[in-house]
């Protein structure tokens, strides 16, 4: 089946003003190699919109930053594959976490094992602060991030990635944040804590790399989530760390409210 992904005349935010961004539309192709069990978090995830507000295309240099098990990817590479690269910033095989090990050969397995489905996809290392360079200077159309901020976090990396980015980027490409979002009360300690980070925080962390904060969606957001659970973020699906303990409740809010964030580079 032929999917259209049409992302239509919502409202954005850009820099201190409520703009209208014209509507995109973007053919990602076949969906049917991914499992029903991906497919049913797409009403969460909101794929199709989402790459359509990074004004993904097919002819893109994409680095994705740190992958885990690909649930992106599997979206990414079929419509990189003939005329564009995907770049898979992932963990150090050598890396001393065993999770980080555990995941990234579960990645090569998975996508370098099909290069008919998924193309030639390149990996790089990503795990600061001894790996920081995600793709050769100045070389991406697009660097994107999927809830990954809060873990750089736990070590204060996050500006190091950030600048990282920024370097992979050509002169007018840009970085797309997807994160788990907090109200701006939340102290850093909260938002290491709890998974969370502010949509201010971020466009800190941007500009101080040289970004120019160009448009915010809301594609991605829960009004249901409330931010305030007993295990934080990962309290929620998929995650659901409190096992069957208010289980449908947790279940009817859904995944976290999501931020959805579009950065330039001059």
């Amino acid at each position: 089946m032929k999917l259209t992904l049409l992302l239509s005349a919502a409202l954005v935010l850009s820099g201190n003003s409520l703009a209208q961004q014209a509507p995109t539309a973007l053919d990602i192709g076949d969906q049917s190699h991914r499992s029903e069990q991906q497919r049913n978090r797409d009403q969460f995830r909101h794929p199709a919109e989402t790459l359509a507000f990074f004004d993904i295309k097919p002819s893109d240099t994409v680095v994705e930053i740190w992958p885990g098990g690909g649930w992106y990817s599997e979206i990414l590479a079929p419509l990189l594959k003939d005329n564009g690269q995907l770049i898979a910033a992932h963990w150090p095989t050598d890396s001393k976490v065993g999770f980080f090990r555990r995941l990234r050969g579960e990645f090569e397995s998975k996508f370098l094992t099909k290069p008919e489905r998924y193309g030639n996809i390149q990996i790089t290392q990503l795990e600061p602060p001894k790996h920081l360079k995600m793709a050769d200077d100045g070389s991406a159309d697009k660097v994107l991030t999927f809830r990954n901020v809060h873990n750089w976090m736990r070590n204060q990396q996050e500006q190091a990635v950030f600048n990282a980015a920024f370097k992979a980027l050509k002169s007018g490409g840009i970085l797309g944040v997807v994160e788990h979002r907090a109200p701006d009360s939340f102290s850093y300690e909260k938002m290491v804590q709890s998974g969370y980070v502010s949509e201010t925080y971020v466009k800190e962390l941007a500009e101080k790399a040289g970004f120019e904060f160009i448009a915010g969606s809301e594609v991605n957001a829960n009004s249901k989530d409330t931010k305030n659970h007993p295990k934080g973020v990962w309290t929620l699906p998929p995650s659901l760390r409190l096992g069957d303990v208010d289980k449908e409740k947790f279940l009817a809010i859904g995944e976290s409210d999501r931020m959805t964030l579009k950065f330039r580079k001059p």
